[in-house]
């Protein structure tokens, strides 16, 4: 059989055997929870951990996130990080719904059976459909990592980095069909530091997330929140569209900074890279290789060669020449096939070869 489809028996949550034998085992709110990657898993530990104690109005019902997929070196089929992570806590593996749409009917109809009062959304990755938001009572709300309405859309955190913005936060807000349009029930700002990458901005925004929704959980329940939600001002939206792997080419016609933050932004997936001429002053033999652009920071002086082909070496960090008589330094790459590295032993290795961008 299939491994794929195996995964998706076990993780599935099946309508004929177990929707129909499902009961709350307390009178406590049920609340389902979607969400699919790593970070998404500390949302689902702050609502596990307060629907464990004995005076919680709320339980995790049910868990919806993507299906297993083909993913890490060994492309093994494997489920989700949030699934995998409902599993080593104990969840039961048939309340964990994968649907490959969140509006196919099988789905829709176990979900009904449920009965929830409401549904939390942290990077689930799929759309919502009409027909999904109206099965809980009291809504659904997601938690996005954007100060709304600014960055609506799949890249929040990537897209506010490339920007190069000095604050952003994490919004409250209960979801409708258009895009992160719905009313923010409460937000929280953060000053982002100029060094920080997207990994670790996502998983502090997300970490600030779920605090702040366990402590609008109750106004949630009690009809309060919906009340005094705001509304969003449309014309203050922009918009964070999803990453293409074609935008992860640096070009050095451009100034330092706007190459910093996009390193800073693409870090983690896709990533950033640039191909370099390696020239053996010897004998002249030229080889193009592609760099993977790790860690950077924006050159302090503004001393840069005269050649703004030429890559030279300074201070542990590789100097990129750029546009406006900036540089960039970079001081970690990857050269496919190979572990990341620091700029000195790249630059150690090449034994006293020119170093060229193209």
């Amino acid at each position: 059989m299939n491994s794929s489809l195996m995964l998706r028996r076990v993780y599935c949550f099946s309508a004929t055997s177990s929707s129909s034998s499902f009961t709350l085992s307390s009178p406590r709110k049920p609340l389902v929870f979607l969400g699919s990657p790593q970070v998404s898993a500390t949302v689902l530990d702050a609502l596990l951990n307060v629907s464990a104690a004995p005076d919680s109005i709320f339980e995790v019902a049910a868990i919806v996130t993507q299906p297993p997929s083909k993913r890490d070196r060994g492309r093994k089929v494997l489920p989700s990080p949030v699934a995998q992570h409902a599993l080593d806590r104990g969840f039961p593996s048939h309340l964990i719904f994968t649907p490959e749409r969140a509006g196919e009917e099988a789905f829709l109809s176990d979900l009904r059976a449920l009965q929830p009062e409401l549904c939390i959304t942290a990077a689930y990755g799929n759309i919502l459909p009409t027909k999904f938001l109206k099965i809980p009572s009291l809504g659904t709300v997601n938690i996005h990592p954007s100060l709304l309405p600014h960055y609506r859309g799949a890249a929040p955190v990537q897209r506010a980095l490339q920007d190069g913005v000095k604050e952003t936060g994490v919004s409250l807000a209960f979801t409708v069909r258009a895009l992160d349009a719905g009313a923010i029930i409460s937000c929280e700002r953060l000053e982002i530091d100029d060094q920080i990458k997207a990994p670790d901005l996502l998983s502090l925004l997300f970490s600030k997330g779920s605090k702040l929704l366990i402590r609008e959980l109750p106004s949630i329940f009690d009809g309060s929140a919906k009340v005094k939600a705001k509304p969003q001002d449309d014309s203050k939206a922009t918009s964070a569209p999803k990453i293409t792997v074609d935008e992860s080419w640096l070009s050095f016609d451009q100034n330092a900074l706007i190459l910093h933050n996009k390193v800073r932004a693409f870090a983690g997936w896709p990533g950033t890279r640039a191909k370099v001429a390696v020239t053996d002053s010897k004998t002249g033999q030229q080889n193009i290789i592609e760099l993977k652009i790790i860690t950077t920071r924006v050159c302090g002086s503004s001393n840069i060669q005269d050649n703004l082909e030429e890559i030279t070496f300074r201070n542990s960090a590789l100097i990129f020449p750029c546009a406006g008589g900036t540089a960039l330094e970079v001081l970690e790459i990857q050269v496919p096939g190979k572990k990341a590295m620091s700029a000195a032993s790249f630059w150690n290795g090449l034994r006293g070869q020119n170093l060229k961008q193209i």
